[in-house]
């Protein structure tokens, strides 16, 4: 497997929330930024919301056109 290394810039805030998952997880902060590109980690409850705003509003959209 071909290791790439990535600098990156993050707030103090989401280091400390990806450091606590990772600790959470049993995981190293690297293994945990990986789980989340893989998209192991579900998206947020705002995401969530959002995305069923969006649904719905697109379905209220079709109902109107036919």
């Amino acid at each position: 497997m071909a290791r790439v290394i990535l600098e990156i810039e993050i707030d103090t805030s989401l280091y400390r929330l990806l450091k606590s998952s990772a600790e959470t997880h049993h995981l190293s902060l690297e293994e945990e930024c990986c789980r989340r590109l893989e998209g192991a980690e579900p998206h947020s409850r705002y995401l969530q919301a959002l995305l069923a705003e969006l649904r719905a509003e697109d379905e209220q959209r079709r109902a109107k056109s036919h």
